[in-house]
């Protein structure tokens, strides 16, 4: 038997079930309620309260902000009880039967995953989003349960309230705008927003409350016209001012970066009409239009192009009275629930029978979903990365793009033309050496706008490169060009390790794994994989690394010299002569096949030597190359000497590594200095940041080292560079 004060609380969860859902198992809430109290009879929350208030808050919001179904209910009141308590998932299952186990099993491993201070495990992360669109009151109970969480934060310690704080705007809030949970998204939004920047917070909230009544009277003025002309029209309708929420208030102040005082569009009217007729909506957008204004700029029709959430309406910004703007949103009962209750109100009508294009949109979505988490067999993608495209594309406001049929696409804010050509499929993406906009030939990066027709040019012969990743915005397009550039490094890794077997067996070497990995960590690889990139790019001398790994095989008492190294060496000394380019070896003359080596590549002015290798004539090394110094210590027989000659037309590859304070321009006054010192050629630039450090890599054509100084010295003046340096390799 419960105690009164309980029993009241069930009685009330039982009048809002039955106020705002369509049928109600009121067996089941009951059992569920009173095994929950039970469970957690001797736990406490943080506050020092009761533990079971907590479950029972959730399960109120599930009823009564939510309102999707009963099981739902029972649910958000079992959600803790396997994670908190001696209870299993199998108890749960005997007492509730599958659907109500399984739903609280995916709440209770998203809270194990979303609790952690990061997120390890890409396969648990990907399951449980699965497991929500299989079932996706997993989710509605988890949007309950961390809006209660946060409603009660300010008693959790300080750091653990930023915490998950910070994970309420990054994860939840933008999920809650997907799912069309417009409510819960705002409130989840201004609490976090108020943990996260109090101050700022408090001085938004004290402004609006200074100016409420104010504010009130000038809606009531702006309302009144509108009201006489619909009522005159015979239009069923309500009307009111709708409140502007602090944090999106506050992100209008960061962007435009004005203050409080400075922020004019505060004042905004919803118009909801009673009725099934969408052209009504139009209708009224026509009327209001007649009494103010309209800025036409700032008409959105959501209703003829629903967004992925479902969400329909029209919306409008007109010039009020006093010369104030007002944004207006128009929409019917139906779309208003679904505006403010999401998917919740989609289960609702679909169950009605109800065939709107609202239940396609939210498959879309869910496909949308589904996609993003399903991989292929054995690929592996880091957490890291999947969190951020997550997220990524959570918050993406959407635009509507046109093919040349006319197929509309809707893509995230800031798209590329490379995330449309991939959204229309893999193959056109991966082939895709251009795009029309509008009928003009624009490159990958051209950011498209909403209304834009877009027309992917291909060929067979074009294949992605690095610098796709770093315009594409969709996490399906990074994801297929992730895929096909490691693809590629792999087949080049296979192509390098076949030349490094070819070239031990030619040097009758036999070398096992673990000798080989020993070698390539005192070289500074990670793995063997980086060691035969390395041989494939020609960044690493496959016969200097033969000779090194043969020398710390011979007895240094005795040193042996295999005949074929003699002969070789005999052979190239014997027909030394000059070489085209103009290397010669011991001020003699001939031709003689050479090739700069890569690992260290030399320029004219740098002290050199050549090696003879086996089969690839000589390479040219710099004189304090690292691949080299080991065999000058030695006494190496096959090193030569060779010399640059006193002028030379050719242009040689050199790198120069950058580093320093980021800033706004840092990147142009570098590139700037470059290229307009004596003509120089910038073949390949690579940068990265990392709190607001700057560090760059830069290939360049240089005549000598006096060039390459020149560039160096130049670099090293421009304001908050603080390093500049030849890059050795």
């Amino acid at each position: 038997m419960l105690q009164p004060k309980y029993k009241k609380k069930l009685d009330d969860l039982l009048a809002v079930c039955h106020k705002n859902l369509r049928k109600v198992n009121d067996e089941l809430i009951t059992k569920a309620f009173e095994l929950s109290l039970e469970a957690h009879k001797h736990d406490l929350r943080s506050s020092g309260e009761p533990y079971f208030g907590h479950p029972y808050e959730v399960a109120m919001v599930v009823a009564k902000e939510i309102a999707l179904d009963d099981v739902s209910v029972a649910c958000a009141l079992l959600h803790d009880v396997v994670e908190d308590t001696e209870i299993t998932i199998d108890d749960i299952r005997k007492e509730f039967g599958d659907t109500i186990a399984e739903i609280v099993d995916g709440a209770t491993k998203i809270s194990n995953i979303f609790e952690s201070h990061e997120i390890t495990q890409a396969e648990n992360y990907r399951k449980l989003l699965l497991s929500m669109v299989n079932d996706i009151r997993v989710m509605i109970i988890k949007f309950a349960d961390r809006l209660h969480n946060m409603r009660t934060l300010e008693y959790l310690p300080p750091e653990k309230q930023q915490r998950i704080a910070k994970e309420t705007l990054e994860i939840y809030a933008p999920f809650a705008h997907r799912f069309g949970l417009a409510k819960i998204k705002w409130e989840l939004e201004d609490l976090a927003f108020k943990h996260l920047h109090r101050k700022e917070y408090e001085e938004i909230a004290h402004a609006l409350n200074a100016k409420r009544r104010e504010r009130e009277h000038y809606i009531r003025k702006f309302i009144v016209p509108i009201e006489n002309r619909l009522r005159q029209e015979g239009l069923k309708f309500s009307i009111e001012g709708r409140p502007k929420h602090l944090y999106s208030i506050y992100n209008k102040m960061v962007k435009r970066n004005k203050p409080f005082d400075e922020i004019y569009d505060m004042f905004a009217v919803r118009i909801i009409l009673d009725t099934n007729d969408n052209n009504e909506c139009f209708t009224v957008y026509g009327i209001v239009s007649e009494i103010y204004k309209p800025i036409p700029e700032r008409f959105k029709n959501y209703i003829s192009i629903p967004k992925k959430n479902g969400y329909q309406s029209l919306h409008t910004t007109v010039v009020g009275p006093e010369g104030k703007m007002v944004e207006v949103q128009i929409r019917t009962q139906q779309m208003h629930e679904i505006a403010e209750r999401g998917v919740a109100a989609h289960w609702f009508y679909k169950e009605n029978g109800s065939q709107a294009p609202l239940d396609k949109e939210l498959e879309n979505w869910i496909n949308w979903v589904r996609e993003m988490f399903e991989q292929k067999q054995g690929e592996e993608v880091s957490p890291k990365e999947l969190i951020e495209s997550f997220k990524l594309n959570l918050y993406q406001d959407e635009i509507y793009v046109f093919t040349p049929k006319g197929d509309l696409k809707i893509l995230p804010k800031n798209a590329t033309a490379i995330d449309f050509a991939f959204e229309i499929h893999s193959d056109v993406g991966f082939h895709t050496i251009g795009a029309k906009v509008n009928g003009r030939i624009v490159p990958l990066n051209t950011i498209l706008r909403s209304g834009d027709q877009v027309e992917i040019i291909t060929s067979k012969k074009q294949t992605p490169n690095r610098d796709w990743e770093k315009f594409a915005i969709t996490h399906k397009a990074k994801a297929h060009i992730r895929r096909y550039l490691k693809e590629e490094e792999r087949k080049l890794i296979e192509a390098g390790k076949e030349i490094w077997e070819k070239k031990l067996k030619k040097a009758k070497l036999h070398i096992n794994d673990d000798e080989l990995t020993e070698y390539v960590h005192t070289k500074r690889f990670d793995n063997l994989q980086a060691f035969y990139l390395a041989i494939k790019t020609e960044q690493v001398d496959v016969d200097v690394v033969i000779s090194e790994l043969t020398d710390k095989r011979t007895p240094t008492s005795e040193p042996v010299k295999s005949d074929s190294s003699v002969s070789i060496f005999n052979k190239f000394v014997d027909t030394a002569r000059s070489i085209t380019s103009g290397i010669s070896i011991f001020g003699t003359k001939g031709n003689l096949l050479y090739a700069y080596a890569r690992c260290c590549n030399p320029i004219p002015g740098d002290e050199i030597v050549g090696y003879v290798t086996t089969g690839e004539g000589i390479k040219i090394h710099r004189k304090n190359c690292k691949n080299i110094q080991a065999l000058l210590n030695n006494g190496e027989e096959r090193i030569v000497h060779v010399e640059w000659p006193e002028a030379t037309t050719s242009d040689f590859i050199a790198g120069i590594r950058i580093s320093g304070n980021d800033r706004s321009g840092l990147l142009n006054d570098v590139t700037s200095a470059i290229s307009n010192y004596e003509n120089t050629n910038i073949r390949s630039v690579n940068i990265s940041t990392k709190d607001s450090l700057f560090d760059g890599q830069f290939v360049v054509n240089v005549k000598n080292t006096a060039h390459l100084n020149g560039i160096i010295e130049r670099l090293r003046k421009i304001k908050n560079v603080t390093k500049v340096e030849r890059m050795d390799e």
